[in-house]
C-alpha cells in the first residue's frame, strides 16, 4: 500500500521530522495540532483560543486530505491541566457531530512551545 503525505498553507507547517499529515489507503494519521496561528506561527493565547486553534487546524489538515472532521474514528487530546477537559468537551460539541469518534484524553507535563493543549486524528474517508 502507498502513503500519500498530505499538506496544507492552512494549518502550520510542521516544527519537526513529521508530515502534516499521512494517507495510507482510506485511512488519514493527522499529526497533533498544537495552538498555532499558520499565518505567524505564533501560539494563541489562553486555553480557549488554543482549543479552537487547534481543532481549526485539525479542521484545514483533514480537508486537505478530502475529508472532514467528521471522518474522525479516533481522536487524542493531550492537555497540561486535565481541568480544562471540560473546555475541550464543549468546544468539541462545535466541531464534531455524533457518533462521536472514539477519544483518550492523557494529561502531559508540557507540551511543544509550551501550548497548552494537543490533539491528534484519525480519519477513514469513503465506505
Amino acid at each position: 500500500m502507498s502513503k500519500t503525505i498530505i499538506s496544507t498553507p492552512d494549518a502550520p507547517g510542521a516544527i519537526g521530522t513529521y508530515s502534516q499529515a499521512v494517507r495510507a489507503g482510506q485511512t488519514v494519521y493527522l499529526s497533533g495540532q498544537i495552538g498555532l496561528d499558520p499565518l505567524t506561527m505564533t501560539l494563541v493565547e489562553g486555553i480557549d483560543a488554543q482549543i479552537r486553534r487547534v481543532l481549526d487546524n485539525l479542521r484545514a489538515v483533514a480537508r486537505a486530505a478530502g475529508g472532514d472532521l467528521s471522518d474522525a474514528v479516533r481522536v487524542t487530546v493531550y492537555l497540561i491541566d486535565l481541568g480544562n477537559f471540560a473546555k475541550v468537551n464543549e468546544a468539541m460539541a462545535q466541531y464534531f457531530e455524533a457518533p462521536y469518534p472514539a477519544r483518550a484524553a492523557v494529561g502531559v507535563s508540557s507540551l511543544p512551545r509550551g501550548a497548552l493543549v494537543e490533539i491528534d486524528a484519525v480519519l477513514v474517508l469513503g465506505d
